[in-house]
């Protein structure tokens, strides 16, 4: 049933149909919506069986968690930027633990300076976590990437983080097809815990110190199940497609791909860049768009597959590594090795910077691009203040 919502309350309604056992909520800017939706569901009834604990920190949030999966029940939690790295330690466990977990990234740039708009810096600090991370386009695609979470978190036993632009998606209202309680039951059945399960009866040890003679082994054997995870992701998506009507999860989403100019994005930017392409092939260009869902575990053979004819790929990220450059544009050079692909890198929306069809249009036909590039960078503040820092040299 079609209903207009707000993107933090259709991810709300979207974990109550998953049916957790354990939801653990501390708000922090912008995902609040969503655990104070998710505790509204539990009060009415909407949600029942679900024990809704109230936490004094992101830390405890992820914390307590952990200690619901491990005793073998369904767990949910959210955060934001500093959040997500006040629980960073927790983040690591999580997945070392092998926990199916689903967590909400309510995307946030990180400070400081404090700044509580959307860009994607905080999911690129939990990039090497270990955790499945997907990333919502649309409230629909946030939706429905929630159900199959869970599903792929319990198929491989990892924890999988859906990520979903902060205020973007978060706080705007869109259109969003809810299906019903026993449609989702049939979809996702009740979590049978079937590698750790907490139990007096049957005592285990979770956690236990490894030695140098098999730590090595423990993160290969993460690897190798990311690599397996990639087939696991896609199969769910068809499964879900099947079963919902909508292609909205898998690895990537393919818009004019042959063409011969492809832009790379993650996240909510992907629908102004396919309205930019629109635009720009109808005056007799040949632009094309390429958005990553799964970003971990990183599907470069599938990228290298979707870009075969292009000449020219333009990734618009929405973070960087200071001193380096663009992350995402980084990883798809290294999937497009020994192809001759030129790879531009486009850092936008930093601190929720507006990204307009005008920005990208002038970007996006230049004919020569620097190998990192800042959209609508305010050069003159840039030129003022950095004559005044003290750069290179070596006057000591």
């Amino acid at each position: 049933m079609l209903y207009q919502l707000e993107g933090s309350q259709a991810v709300a309604k979207a974990v109550a149909l998953c049916r957790p056992k354990v939801i653990c909520a501390y708000p922090i800017t912008p995902q609040t919506h969503i655990v104070e939706g998710v505790g509204e569901l539990v009060r009415n009834g909407e949600l029942s069986d679900c024990e809704f604990i109230n936490v004094e920190s992101e830390m405890a949030a992820l914390s307590v968690a952990i200690g619901s999966q491990a005793a073998g029940v369904r767990s949910y939690t959210a955060t934001s930027s500093q959040g997500l790295l006040y629980m960073m330690e927790a983040v690591y466990n999580a997945a070392g633990l092998e926990l199916p977990i689903v967590m909400t990234l309510g995307n946030r740039a990180i400070g400081s300076p404090i700044n509580i708009w959307n860009d994607h810096s905080d999911a690129m600090s939990a990039r090497d976590a270990g955790w499945i991370m997907l990333f919502a386009e649309t409230n629909q695609e946030a939706f429905d990437l929630h159900i199959q979470a869970f599903k792929i978190a319990e198929k491989l036993k990892c924890p999988v983080m859906v990520c979903v632009d902060g205020f973007i998606l978060t706080h705007a209202y869109e259109q969003v097809d809810i299906p019903s309680q026993e449609d989702v039951d049939a979809f996702l059945p009740p979590y049978a815990a079937e590698h750790v399960s907490m139990n007096v009866n049957n005592p285990m040890a979770i956690g236990a110190m490894v030695s140098p003679e098999y730590f090595m082994e423990v993160r290969n054997l993460a690897h190798l199940k990311f690599i397996d995870a990639l087939g696991v992701i896609e199969c769910v998506g068809e499964f879900f497609q099947n079963k919902f009507g909508r292609d909205s999860g898998g690895l990537l989403r393919e818009y004019y791909i042959k063409n011969e100019t492809i832009i790379i994005t993650m996240g909510s930017v992907a629908g102004t860049v396919k309205d930019v392409v629109d635009e720009l092939n109808s005056d007799g260009n040949s632009f094309g768009a390429l958005s990553i869902i799964s970003y971990r575990p990183f599907p470069a053979d599938a990228i290298r597959d979707a870009l075969k004819n292009a000449k020219r790929v333009i990734v618009v990220e929405k973070a960087f590594a200071v001193g380096i450059g663009g992350i995402l544009s980084q990883e798809i050079e290294l999937a497009l090795k020994d192809s001759n692909i030129e790879v531009i890198s486009v850092v936008a929306g930093l601190g929720g910077r507006n990204i307009t069809k005008s920005m990208l249009k002038e970007c996006f036909l230049k004919k020569r691009h620097e190998k990192i590039n800042f959209l609508a960078l305010k050069e003159d503040i840039i030129a003022q203040e950095y004559k005044q820092m003290v750069c290179g040299g070596c006057n000591v």
